[in-house]
């Protein structure tokens, strides 16, 4: 830059040679004067392009979610909906996580990442576990819930859990076997009762092995599930799962899928809690796989949705809530094959407008806040901006 800068000045100033008719000393002086342009300033580096195949993938992920809160009311005694239930179940929050963990992967405590960690995540999870149990007093009928940030309610769990997940990936990436690490976690959280609802840990620690899988995942590990013969492969996978979740219905309590209970809470002799966490393991990556298999990686309609899945994963949740509150699930023909489709129908229609930009426009002081007066300027941005200047 430097050599740039001195070229550009003798380009530009006036000629080393006396001019005709004039002393040196004049051309000497004159060029004292005349202003020495600045040495150009390097472009910004373009903005990072979004992968298409993720969007995607959290759309889709988020629409599973959605649909699966709405079948909860409607799901009892009728098996083939209980099966559909435990199936979505069995992935879509795993692939939630380990899509969160693999775009971790770069997170330290420099001081941008931690206001964004703040911004992002606990601002929104103040938010809306205040206004989940103010909305539960207004329309549940419960007007002496306490608020409680300790005690995660609904769907705010989610938010503590990453991050928590998102603090302690330095860790992860500094120790030498993060995965086996995890799961060891995991099981020894589903053998100790005594845990408690404090933060929801035990879906923090049972759940925590999705996340580091992701932070240890690589891009090309993704690209062979984008191929032909993933596709061919997660076709009977899929199909397996199916009809294990159709045989597991009567014989298995769905309550597992919830990662929020040690065996003992849920009746079970603890050495259960390891064998369920290992076997749910298996049985999430594997269907996981078999989604993020059928994901297209090329921009689709609904591409540009996956970057506001948060919003639709936070919002969604009052409607649901507002439907079971109110009795809107006690139609009798909600409960046929009509009615369940069209309550899932219309799940997916509203989370994806949920995950709008014109809802992500409107709520973004709640979800993105800047909060610039809430945070000291660090010395690295101070830096850059008077490099900038």
């Amino acid at each position: 830059m430097f050599h740039a800068a001195s070229s550009s000045a003798r380009a530009t100033g006036p000629s080393s040679a006396p001019q005709q008719g004039a002393p040196t000393a004049q051309a000497q002086s004159a060029a004292q004067v005349v202003p020495r342009p600045r040495a150009p300033q390097p472009d910004k580096p373009p903005a990072k392009q979004r992968d298409a195949f993720f969007d995607n993938a959290k759309y889709l992920a988020i629409v599973l979610v959605a649909m699966g809160h709405s079948w909860e009311p409607l799901k009892s005694g009728h098996r083939t909906l209980e099966a559909a239930y435990m199936f979505v179940y069995a992935f879509h929050m795993p692939a939630f996580i380990l899509i969160s963990g693999y775009f971790s992967r770069n997170f330290d405590m420099r001081p941008d990442r931690l206001r964004r960690l703040l911004t992002g995540v606990v601002v929104p999870y103040v938010v809306f576990e205040t206004g989940y149990v103010l909305f539960k007093r207004a329309v549940g009928g419960d007007p002496d819930l306490a608020i409680s940030l300790l005690d995660p309610w609904y769907l705010t769990w989610f938010l503590i859990a990453l991050f928590i997940w998102r603090l302690t990936t330095p860790i992860w990436r500094l120790v030498r076997w993060p995965v086996p690490l995890a799961i060891l976690i995991a099981m020894l959280a589903s053998v100790s009762p005594d845990i408690g609802d404090d933060l929801d840990l035990q879906r923090v620690l049972q759940f925590l092995p999705f996340f580091v899988i992701g932070l240890s995942l690589k891009p090309e590990h993704f690209e062979a599930l984008r191929g032909r013969t993933a596709r061919l492969v997660s076709v009977p996978v899929l199909v397996a799962g199916l009809a294990v979740a159709w045989w597991a219905v009567p014989r298995m309590n769905a309550t597992w899928f919830y990662h929020r209970d040690s065996a003992q809470e849920l009746g079970m002799p603890w050495w259960c809690g390891p064998v369920m966490v290992l076997a749910l393991l298996g049985c999430s990556l594997l269907l996981t796989a078999g989604f993020f298999a059928w994901v297209p990686g090329r921009t689709m309609w609904f591409t540009t949705l996956g970057a506001g899945t948060l919003y639709g994963y936070l919002l969604h949740g009052f409607f649901v809530k507002a439907a079971d509150y109110r009795g809107w699930y006690d139609q009798a023909w909600l409960h046929r094959p009509l009615g369940e489709v069209s309550v899932t129908l219309a799940a997916g229609v509203l989370v994806t407008a949920l995950c709008s930009p014109p809802v992500r426009k409107v709520f973004r002081f709640v979800m993105e806040p800047e909060m610039t007066w809430a945070f000291k300027r660090d010395a690295a941005t101070l830096a850059r901006e008077r490099a900038r200047a």
